[in-house]
């Protein structure tokens, strides 16, 4: 069976087994030692443990993967004049791909208007923590110290010391020759060691489903269904809409194809949450499945991971509007570009964890007057579509990868190609 139908398959038990328990906790029917035996052994106990384990073994890879694999890839370009256009082309896209994001987001927020006839409540709050200025963002994508910068796992700053290695290796030489080797070996040994993580990902993915589910169930959703179908309408019509146009637009390559190679990805995605977590993911498919060349996609992915949050984004625009309008406050046009602007810069060195988005959406209604303490009516789903978005991020990722790798000459139409998407490896 492929990797891909086992992923399903333990998606669908994960949540059927988790509403299950939900039901039984929530509802009575078993006796209260039974319910607690289940809450606390099974779910708080061994779901928890074993879904925690399977994120943890996934961001173990991150740093020591984007650090290998980034050096390869710059050791190859560093003698390279194209190495400054492939950035540029790279990060052009990924603003592009964020302000339309957040503009469809803002367009369906009004056109539905979720925020419509909601009652606020007295005891609504949200504690919000401070978002790091513009400077400071770009003070601190430069490290001080390169081994605290892998010991936190601050991305921006290891893309930046990989970049300087590689760069340096390239220049430097016989010795630089024999480095590179090793590195190239090294790597080797990492994209072996996410082959058999991706081989115990059902098992990983079980879990953190039936967790999750056990505690929120199904009524979380319909509490808020309006607000929560808008974000999933925008972040489809941007996914397949938008990422399949770009695609189709600037490297004639048919965008089905593409998503059927990423389906496996998107699984890894809605499961952890976490753009960081499936990042080893992300770079196995986008060399293995995609074809593109190390060069780009070592580049390219871990900082599309760290700075391109469009769903994100898209999560930030309909909760702008669902908020102004539950608080019955019109913001203007002005405000919207405002909330265009900032969502879009504040995706820029925003951390692939889970629930940041939270973070930078306080920044962005404290730009256009908006109550913070707003941000409470959507907490209840936001776990449901941090989980959604994050599968959206991975493929926008991917999509800018597969188009800079094309147009630098640099994918493997063959891979591509010979890769069936049903036989997942």
């Amino acid at each position: 069976m492929s990797l891909t139908k086992r992923i399903l398959i333990a998606m669908a038990a994960g949540l059927g087994v988790g509403i299950l328990l939900n039901i039984v906790m929530q509802q009575g029917l078993l006796d209260a030692t039974v319910t607690g035996w289940l809450d606390e052994f099974i779910v708080v106990g061994v779901f928890d443990a074993v879904g925690r384990i399977f994120v943890a073994s996934l961001k173990l890879l991150v740093v020591p993967l984007v650090f290998v694999s980034l050096v390869c890839g710059a050791s190859s370009l560093g003698g390279n004049s194209r190495m400054g256009a492939m950035a540029a082309k790279t990060l052009a896209l990924y603003v592009m791909t964020t302000a339309i994001a957040i503009s469809i987001a803002l367009l369906l927020g009004n056109l539905v208007r979720p925020g419509d006839g909601i009652g606020l409540g007295e005891a609504s709050s949200f504690a919000a923590k401070t978002a790091p200025s513009l400077k400071d963002v770009i003070v601190n994508i430069f490290p001080s110290n390169p081994i605290q910068a892998m010991a936190e796992g601050n991305m921006l700053q290891v893309i930046v010391f990989s970049l300087l290695m590689g760069i340096a290796i390239a220049q430097s030489g016989e010795s630089g020759s024999r480095v590179k080797v090793w590195f190239e070996d090294m790597n080797d040994i990492v994209m072996k060691m996410v082959g058999i993580l991706m081989e115990l990902a059902p098992y990983g993915v079980f879990c953190l489903l039936a967790k999750l589910f056990a505690g929120l169930g199904a009524g979380a959703i319909l509490d808020l269904s309006l607000y929560f179908s808008t974000v999933v309408l925008a972040l489809l019509l941007h996914c397949f809409g938008v990422y399949g146009m770009i695609l189709k637009t600037l490297t004639r390559i048919d965008p089905l194809a593409f998503f059927r190679h990423l389906r496996p990805l998107m699984m890894f995605a809605f499961s952890t949450s976490s753009s960081n977590a499936t990042l080893p993911i992300t770079l196995r498919t986008a060399e293995e499945k995609l074809g593109v060349d190390n060069r780009v996609a070592s580049f390219t992915v871990p900082l599309g991971a760290t700075i391109n949050m469009d769903g994100t984004a898209i999560m930030q625009g309909v909760a702008t509007a669902f908020i102004a309008q539950a608080y019955q406050v019109d913001i203007g046009l002005s405000g919207y570009l405002m909330v265009v602007l900032t969502a879009t810069l504040a995706s820029v060195g925003t951390a692939g964890v889970p629930g940041v988005g939270l973070i930078t959406l306080a920044m962005v209604l404290q730009q256009v007057n908006l109550p913070v303490e707003g941000i409470a009516l959507i907490i209840g789903v936001d776990r449901l579509l941090d989980m959604m978005r994050t599968a959206v991020n991975v493929s926008g990722d991917s999509m800018v990868t597969l188009t800079v790798a094309k147009s630098e000459g640099l994918w493997d139409e063959a891979t591509f190609k010979a890769t069936p998407p049903q036989a997942d490896r």
